[in-house]
């Protein structure tokens, strides 16, 4: 994987803002209006205290803002991927769909931001015996993080399903 997409998710007025000046980089929704603002810039004089803000994190914590037992985003996040121009809107409540890749040897195919269809591989893992096993999401989708768990070598796949 090259660049890394950005994360932002959702948070607090006063951990984004601190005298209508950005303290972080951020992410200000208001009804149909986005703004994004990099740290020191000026909060616009029109935005309301009803406004959404999204602080930039980590993407590598991408994880932590899931809830894995049930699948679902515990709060909204706005991925931007790194052509700078695609992004992924997340709603708290959002199912994703966790594919894990498990094997003696693991190959990844699809990369974030790569749309992975039904039937079509995401992932090759080659066992001990050197049988080569395609892995397939069960519904069309996009690939929105992948967790590399090093404590037992293997990869968790995060697809954002699309609506059939």
């Amino acid at each position: 994987m090259g660049r890394l997409p950005r994360l932002y998710v959702k948070c607090g007025l006063k951990e984004c803002i601190s005298h209508n000046i950005a303290s972080v980089d951020c992410v200000v929704l208001e009804k149909n209006i986005e703004i994004w603002l990099k740290k020191g810039e000026t909060l616009p004089e029109f935005i309301g205290k009803n406004a959404n803000f999204l602080r930039r994190e980590v993407y590598d914590r991408f994880h932590e803002y899931v809830d894995r037992t049930t699948s679902k985003m515990r709060t909204d996040a706005i991925l931007v991927l790194p052509d700078g121009r695609t992004r992924i809107y997340l709603r708290e409540g959002d199912e994703l769909i966790i594919l894990p890749v498990e094997g003696f040897s693991k190959t990844l195919i699809a990369d974030v931001g790569n749309r992975v269809r039904k039937g079509d591989a995401f992932a090759a893992v080659t066992t001990r015996s050197g049988n080569i096993h395609y892995l397939s999401p069960p519904k069309n989708g996009v690939v929105i993080f992948i967790d590399e768990i090093s404590n037992r070598p293997h990869y968790l796949y995060y697809l954002l399903p699309e609506d059939v």
